[in-house]
C-alpha cells in the first residue's frame, strides 16, 4: 500500500488500482439502459466509491466573477511531481460568483462561496513558457486515472465538478467520471471506458469545487495518478476554520453515527 504523505488523507488510487479504476462493469442480468458503468459496483472498494458520489457539475455551466489576485497574480501554474519527475502541469485559480468585479476575501460579503478551479495536463502542456520547465520530466503519460486533494476540503459546500467538453475532448465518448469524498478531501476518478482511449499526455481537464473558505495560500494539497504512480503539488487551498463545515467530513460524521 501506498502510504500517503499527509496523515489526514490516502490517495484513491491504493483502494482502486488502475485495472480496476471505477470499471464498474454491467451484472449478468438485464440493467436499465439510463444506467452507465459508474452506477455498479462489483467489488467493497467500487461499493465505497459509489456510496460517497455525487451529481458532479459542468464547469461550463457556472457563472463566475473576478479572480482572486495573489503574489503570482490571478492563476498559479506549477507541477504535479514526486521525487522521480514531474507528472503533470496545473494551473489554478479561485473566483467570486458572478456579479463580482474584485474578488478580494477581505472586502467580499459575507456568505461568498469561493470556487476553486483547477486545469490539469498529465505530462505537460507543450507550451516552454507555461510548461513544467527543464527539470526531469516523464517522458509520455499514457494514462492518468485521477486527480484528487490529499487534504481536507474546508468549507466545502457540496458542490463539485469538471468540464464535461474537456473530458470529452479527451477521453472520448465513452468516458465517465465519479466524484467522490476520500477521508474529508475530493476525488475525481477518470473512467475511460471501453473505447481504447486513455486522459494522456498534455490532455487538459478543468475540475472545480466550491468553498465557504477563501484560500489562505498554495499548500501540498492536490495529486494525480498517472502511469501507476502519485505525484503532489501544492495550488490554492483554505485554512481549517471551527466556523465552517465540509460535506465530505459530513460523510465520516456519518459513517462514524452509532446505529440506533
Amino acid at each position: 500500500m501506498i502510504v500517503q504523505p499527509k496523515p489526514t488523507a490516502k490517495l484513491f488510487p491504493v483502494l482502486l488500482p488502475m485495472a480496476a479504476i471505477v470499471s464498474l462493469a454491467a451484472c449478468a442480468e438485464p440493467i436499465d439502459q439510463n444506467r452507465t458503468d459508474l452506477d455498479i459496483a462489483e467489488t467493497e472498494e467500487e461499493a465505497e466509491v459509489l456510496a460517497t458520489s455525487f451529481e458532479a457539475g459542468d464547469f461550463m455551466d457556472l457563472e463566475l466573477g473576478a479572480k482572486i489576485v495573489g503574489p503570482q497574480g490571478p492563476e498559479v501554474k506549477t507541477t504535479l511531481s514526486n521525487k522521480a519527475s514531474a507528472f503533470a502541469d496545473i494551473t489554478s485559480y479561485v473566483a467570486c460568483p458572478a456579479g463580482m468585479e474584485e474578488c478580494d476575501p477581505a472586502t467580499a460579503p459575507e456568505g461568498t462561496i469561493y470556487t476553486y478551479v483547477h486545469t490539469v495536463f498529465p505530462g505537460e502542456d507543450n507550451d516552454a513558457e507555461t510548461g513544467s520547465g527543464t527539470g526531469n520530466d516523464s517522458s509520455d503519460i499514457e494514462s492518468a486515472v485521477s486527480f484528487q486533494m490529499t487534504q481536507p476540503a474546508h468549507g466545502f459546500t457540496g458542490n463539485a465538478g469538471y468540464s464535461f467538453d474537456a473530458l470529452l475532448a479527451a477521453v472520448g465518448p465513452k468516458a465517465e467520471a465519479a466524484v467522490t469524498c476520500l477521508d474529508g478531501g475530493i476525488a475525481w476518478i477518470i473512467n475511460a471506458g471501453d473505447g481504447g482511449n486513455q486522459w494522456e499526455q498534455a490532455e487538459p481537464i478543468t475540475f472545480y469545487w466550491q468553498s465557504t473558505l477563501p484560500p489562505a495560500g498554495p499548500a501540498d494539497a492536490y495529486a494525480i495518478d498517472a502511469d501507476y504512480t502519485v505525484a503532489t503539488g501544492s495550488g490554492p487551498y483554505p485554512a481549517a476554520s471551527d466556523s465552517a463545515t465540509n460535506a465530505c467530513m459530513a460523510e465520516l460524521e456519518d459513517d462514524a453515527a452509532p446505529a440506533n
